[in-house]
């Protein structure tokens, strides 16, 4: 597992799939979108925010963003959403 971290981050989806949830993310500088899983379930995104967030990548087969720990980009220029 490698460590990852990424500013800047949206939500566009989120989906419960019993055992942990899945969120769809942007990056709003490089416009690519990431699908995030929380394991833990705690984690709640409001669409109209932007995010710095940070977690594991589990590369077995897939890349999968394993989210640890996220807080509110506060310095991040909230008219580009």
């Amino acid at each position: 597992m490698f460590n990852f971290s990424a500013n800047h981050m949206v939500l566009l989806a989120s989906m419960d799939w019993g055992k942990y949830q899945t969120f769809m993310m942007k990056d709003l500088d490089t416009q690519r979108s990431y699908k995030v899983f929380d394991f833990s379930k705690t984690h709640v995104f409001c669409k109209d925010k932007v995010y710095c967030i940070s977690g594991k990548i589990n590369s077995t087969e897939k890349l999968y963003l394993v989210l640890e720990n996220f807080k509110e980009d506060s310095k991040y220029y909230q008219a580009a959403i």
